[in-house]
């Protein structure tokens, strides 16, 4: 389940990219992302009999939240344009560096010398990557991007410390209506235009069922089975497919500098995510323990 969440949320740069050439405008493509993918969200709580409406407060929590991702989707699929889909993943995908380093200032988290390893590992990653090609990695896509992923860590540590007694499962839902009905707005500004095309309309629902709606609930049943460690492994999938995604479908090219520094990047988000135990378990897996 978790694998397959990754592949799902894997797919979200080529999705983008391939509605950038479709003619398909960023406020329409995740307005329409966010609502369908609510909707799949609550249905699935409703089957479960799990959907309720929160209290007040925790509803002002998720509605802060909900403009908070949708401000940085926005960022993203902005970013997106400047950059190939493959680097963009690599690059987002650091945010669970940010999501440490705001954790040791808002939640008292450790800061270990293992942890400050894996940290320069992760930084050593991201200076191969930004140090590739001149044409592939933009100045302008690479601040969205990495605003993208600083605020998706603003997102997951708000998320951790504001509503931490509320099921994970109700609060992305009522986080997605949130993020929908901010994007909404943004897109109402913009004409408020709708799919045209049947490839647009595939589009639409593509990245809000297989790139959405059904990878949160997957990930979700996913993590109430499987222990920590193995979800932080299982979750470095996500790069690996929106890179997978992007030379399969898009023709898109690696150096082996991005390949080095992409392994590099992983390697410190994974061990950045486990405890002082689960980081044994990982290392004993490949011979360095």
């Amino acid at each position: 389940m978790v694998l397959a969440a990754a592949t799902g949320l894997g797919t979200l740069a080529t999705i983008g990219k391939l509605a950038e050439a479709e003619g398909l405008s960023r406020p329409t493509l995740l307005f329409f992302r966010f609502l369908i993918g609510a909707a799949v969200v609550w249905l699935v709580l409703s089957v479960r009999g799990e959907a309720t409406v929160l209290d007040r407060r925790t509803v002002r929590s998720a509605t802060a939240l909900g403009v908070i991702y949708a401000v940085l989707s926005l960022a993203y699929f902005w970013g997106l344009s400047f950059m190939t889909a493959s680097l963009t993943g690599i690059v987002f995908y650091t945010y669970p560096l940010y999501v440490f380093a705001l954790s040791v200032v808002v939640l008292d988290e450790q800061l270990t010398r293992p942890l400050l390893g894996a940290l320069g590992l992760a930084l050593a990653g991201v200076v191969l990557v930004v140090g590739v090609d001149s044409l592939a990695v933009s100045v302008p896509g690479l601040l969205l991007v990495s605003a993208s992923a600083v605020g998706y860590a603003i997102y997951n540590v708000g998320g951790r410390a504001l509503v931490a007694d509320v099921s994970p499962r109700l609060l992305t839902a009522h986080v997605l209506v949130a993020t929908a009905g901010a994007i909404g707005l943004r897109w109402l500004q913009t004409g408020g235009g709708l799919p045209r095309t049947p490839t647009q309309l595939w589009l639409v629902a593509a990245i809000g069922v297989i790139g959405t709606g059904v990878p949160l609930v997957l990930l979700y049943e996913g993590l109430n089975r499987v222990e920590a460690t193995h979800a932080s492994v299982l979750g470095t999938a996500e790069p690996v497919m929106t890179v997978f995604f992007g030379v399969v479908v898009l023709g898109e090219s690696l150096a082996l500098r991005t390949i080095v520094g992409g392994v590099l990047i992983l390697s410190g988000v994974t061990l950045v995510q486990t405890t002082q135990s689960q980081r044994e378990w990982v290392l004993s897996k490949v011979g360095l323990h």
